[in-house]
């Protein structure tokens, strides 16, 4: 029978004014911290950084980060904390500056607390570092020996990001149910190289259905740059459920296309979240999902702004190029297109992305 496993960061902590756990989190791991974050937070967040870490540890190294998550920036930014002889990675900020500070972890070891300043992905939670070129195109995936020792969400930084990037964390978050079920009842393993636990299945779903009670009035709260509970909620699941979800439930046909979208130049500007969101249209076609279903998820993709064809993900040019394209890429490259139930071939890949291209229609 094979190994069961489940997953997780050692604490989680969401709320207003969370960042100021930092202050207690921080020295539990290490005395000169490395604060890799993004340039466009850590302008307004180093004074408050440096009051709260400064009276607490020995040294504090900040380094700003922008532009890609590739080889070339992990292994200039732990060229810095090596200099600085840091001996914990503070990550600040989206998605990008979160996998560059875990290819530092992974590279040097010690401890990392993650505090994300946008809901826009799952990353935070988890053990994976997707590294690019600096082009945009996925060029591999790192792993920590372990997931990150803490994560800080505080709220009223994420409330006050552009509502695109938190629209991008619940259409990723979306897909964590489907993708964690095909995984378990296809025979698949999940991120640990193992069977998923049941819990991790229905983590996934009680993702979704959070996301789909809640995501309309968390938007209210976005556009009023306050959170509240439907908020609170909505965050939750976009950074912890989701991210329990897909590490320990596995992956399936929504995020493989990921691959194949990454060979469109067109598709670059799209949020990885965008993307998995039309991916998770195009597996719900190859399931053979009815009319009525399809329709309902379309409408809801419609009332929060998710892209429901490739042409709201940014797509020019001849559509049935680019779903060739996309379907050939990500059969040569995806590594989870097998766990689902039943043949994947480049033949019905192909009609689930020309019908799920046609739903917005």
């Amino acid at each position: 029978m094979t190994i069961r496993a489940f997953g997780g960061p050692h604490r989680y902590v969401q709320g207003p004014g969370a960042l100021g756990e930092l202050a207690t989190l921080v020295p539990m791991y290490g005395r000169r911290p490395f604060i890799l974050a993004d340039i466009a937070v850590l302008g307004f967040l180093r004074a408050q950084l440096e009051t709260l870490l400064q009276p607490r540890v020995d040294a504090v190294e900040f380094s700003e980060f922008s532009g890609e998550c590739s080889a070339a920036q992990i292994d200039a930014m732990a060229a810095k904390a090596n200099a600085a002889k840091s001996d914990v990675v503070v990550a600040i900020g989206g998605g990008k500056a979160i996998d560059t500070a875990k290819g530092v972890r992974i590279l040097r070891g010690g401890g990392i607390i993650v505090v994300p300043t946008v809901a826009s992905n799952d990353a935070p939670t988890s053990r994976l570092a997707i590294v690019y070129s600096d082009d945009h195109v996925l060029k591999e995936v790192r792993l920590m020996p372990t997931n990150p020792d803490a994560v800080v969400v505080d709220t009223s930084i994420i409330a006050r990001a552009p509502r695109r990037f938190f629209v991008a964390g619940i259409g990723d978050a979306l897909t964590k149910k489907f993708e964690a079920e095909q995984c378990y009842n296809s025979g698949g393993l999940n991120f640990y190289k193992a069977r998923p636990a049941a819990l991790a299945v229905s983590i996934a779903a009680q993702c979704y259905q959070v996301i789909r009670r809640d995501a309309i009035a968390a938007l209210a709260a976005v556009d009023r740059k306050e959170p509240d509970e439907a908020f609170e909620n909505v965050v939750e699941a976009t950074i912890l459920l989701s991210g329990l979800g897909f590490e320990s439930g596995g992956l399936s046909i929504a995020h493989s296309l990921t691959r194949g979208f990454s060979a469109l130049p067109s598709l670059n500007a799209s949020l990885h979240g965008e993307q998995v969101a039309f991916g998770l249209l195009a597996q719900l076609c190859l399931e053979q999902r009815s009319t009525d279903f399809l329709a309902d998820i379309v409408t809801f993709y419609r009332a929060v702004g998710l892209p429901v064809s490739l042409k709201d993900l940014g797509f020019s040019g001849e559509v049935q190029d680019g779903i060739r394209i996309i379907a050939q890429r990500s059969l040569a490259e995806a590594p989870y297109l097998k766990q689902f139930v039943g043949q994947v071939h480049e033949q019905n890949l192909v009609a689930a992305l020309e019908k799920a291209d046609r739903l917005a229609g």
